[in-house]
C-alpha cells in the first residue's frame, strides 16, 4: 500500500539583478505507508492474554490481528476484554487457520505464546512456517525445549524471544542482585505467592536469580552450606544460595534478596500487584523481536 506525498517548492528565476521572479511548483511521489505490526495472541482468553489485547490496542505501531484459545471460542476478543467497542476478532481454536489468514496480508506479524510448555515447540514451528516471529512467555518451560527451539530458529534464520519474565522490575532486581553479589558473601532469597498455581517451587524467578549470582568466584553462606536442614530453605546450585518459598492465600507475589556481612544487611525487593506490570515488557518484546534472526533467551538481553 502506498501514499501520495506532495511537497511545495519555490523556484527562483533571475532575469537580471533587479528582476527576480518566484515560480512555485509542487512535486509528488508515491511512498509506502508505515504498517502496524500485526499481533496474534495464542492464549488470548487467559488473564495475561486479555491484558495483552488491551495493551496492544493502545500501543502505537501494532494491532491485534488474531486471537487463539480453546476457551470462549467464537466470542469477540474485544468484548471478552470488556473493551468499549468490539474488535470484530473472534476467538478461534485453530492456530494454523489464523496464521494462514494473517499471512495473506504480507504484513509484519508476531505471535505471542501464552500456552503450555508441551505445545510451545510446535507453535513456534508453525509461526515460522508462515514467516512470523514469536514471543514466548510460558512458565515452567524446560531448558531442553529452549535449546531445541534455539537450534530450529538458527536453521530457519527466524527470530524468537523466550522470556522467563516480562516484568521490567524483576529484571532490574536480577541486575541489582548480580552487582551486589560481588560485595557480599551471605545471601538468601525469600519469595511469596498467594497460591502455588501448579508451579514448582522455588519458582523460576527465584531459580534464575540464584543462577545469575553463582559461578562468580566465591561460595555464599560458608558457615552453614553443609547443613542439611530443610527449614533453612532449598540450596539452589553449588554455591550455597538458599531460597525460601512462602505460599499463603492473600500474600502478594513478591521476591526479596537479602545480602549481608557483619554490621549491615542489603535488601532488594520487588512486588507484583497484578498482570499489568508485564505489559511494558511485552510491548518492548514485540518491538524488539521483529529485528531478531535467532532465538534470544531473556528479555534483559534486549534492554
Amino acid at each position: 500500500m502506498a501514499a501520495l506525498c506532495c511537497r511545495f517548492h519555490p523556484r527562483i528565476k533571475k532575469h537580471n539583478p533587479k528582476n527576480v521572479k518566484i515560480f512555485p511548483y509542487v512535486s509528488c511521489s508515491m511512498q509506502p505507508t508505515q504498517t502496524n505490526i500485526k499481533v496474534i495472541i495464542n492464549g488470548a482468553a487467559k488473564e495475561i492474554g486479555r491484558a495483552a489485547v488491551v495493551a496492544i490496542t493502545k500501543a502505537r505501531g501494532m494491532e491485534v490481528a488474531g486471537a487463539v484459545d480453546s476457551n470462549l471460542v467464537g466470542e469477540d476478543i474485544g468484548k471478552i476484554c470488556d473493551m468499549e467497542d468490539a474488535l470484530e476478532i473472534p476467538v478461534m481454536n485453530d492456530l494454523t487457520l489464523v496464521l494462514g489468514s494473517i499471512s495473506q496480508s504480507k504484513a509484519q506479524a508476531v505471535v505471542l505464546d501464552f500456552t503450555d510448555p508441551s505445545t510451545v515447540y510446535e507453535n513456534v514451528k508453525q509461526a515460522t512456517a508462515f514467516g512470523m516471529k514469536s514471543v514466548v512467555y510460558v512458565p515452567r518451560i524446560k531448558m531442553d525445549t529452549v535449546s531445541a527451539l534455539a537450534a530450529f530458529c538458527e536453521r530457519a534464520s527466524m527470530g524468537c524471544l523466550v522470556a522467563p519474565t516480562l516484568s521490567i522490575g524483576s529484571i532490574l532486581l536480577q541486575q541489582a542482585a548480580i552487582s551486589a553479589s560481588f560485595h557480599y558473601n551471605n545471601v538468601e532469597i525469600v519469595e511469596s505467592r498467594s497460591n502455588a498455581g501448579g508451579q514448582d517451587f522455588p519458582s523460576q524467578d527465584a531459580i534464575q536469580i540464584a543462577n545469575n549470582i553463582t559461578n562468580l568466584g566465591h561460595v555464599y553462606n560458608r558457615e552453614d552450606i553443609s547443613a542439611d536442614i530443610k527449614a533453612r530453605g532449598e540450596v539452589v546450585g553449588e554455591d550455597g544460595v538458599r531460597v525460601h518459598s512462602l505460599i499463603l492465600p492473600g500474600l502478594p507475589s513478591s521476591t526479596s534478596v537479602y545480602f549481608s556481612r557483619p554490621g549491615e544487611v542489603y535488601t532488594i525487593k520487588h512486588d507484583i500487584v497484578d498482570v499489568q506490570c508485564l505489559m511494558p515488557g511485552l510491548i518492548l518484546a514485540i518491538r524488539k523481536v521483529v529485528r531478531l534472526k535467532s532465538l534470544v533467551y531473556g528479555l534483559e538481553k534486549l534492554l
